[in-house]
């Protein structure tokens, strides 16, 4: 799965995709709503695949814990935000069972959660696209040609 070209921006809901760039600004498209907004370049913006999720060993792409959550539903939509805050910690306990419990906080997990519902309910969530990006690409040696 990408998350190439897709951010999170502070102080509005739902996810963007990037549509062109300029010098001051980004044109982005509401995964939600398919609306296109200007945004600045002064706006706090987070790249989904720059995001990792604190653990107490090493960093878990955010790309991982999104595959982890889809392997736990079978591909279906996770566990809805408005339920209650144990629910949901015990929910990302269980996909997520090493997460940093001082440095994650619930708006964190719930976001995640969020993120991966929207992106399952709009067909975004394509892991076999993923397999590619990570196979080493075949390297050809002196007697191979």
């Amino acid at each position: 799965m990408s998350l190439k070209g897709i951010l999170a921006i502070s102080g509005q809901s739902g996810l963007f995709k990037v549509l062109s760039e300029g010098k001051n600004n980004v044109i982005v498209e509401s995964i939600l709503t398919g609306k296109r907004t200007t945004v600045y370049t002064n706006a706090k913006m987070s790249a989904l695949e720059d995001i990792a999720i604190y653990t107490n060993g090493e960093d878990v792409p955010l790309r991982q814990v999104l595959k982890k959550i889809a392997e736990k539903e079978n591909f279906g939509p996770a566990i809805n935000v408005k339920n209650p805050s144990e629910n949901i910690m015990k929910y990302f306990s269980d996909v997520l069972p090493e997460y940093d419990r001082e440095r994650v906080y619930f708006s964190d997990i719930k976001k995640v959660i969020s993120w991966y519902n929207l992106l399952q309910e709009k067909g975004m969530l394509d892991f076999e696209e993923e397999k590619k990006e990570d196979e080493p690409a075949e390297i050809k040696s002196e007697t191979d040609k």
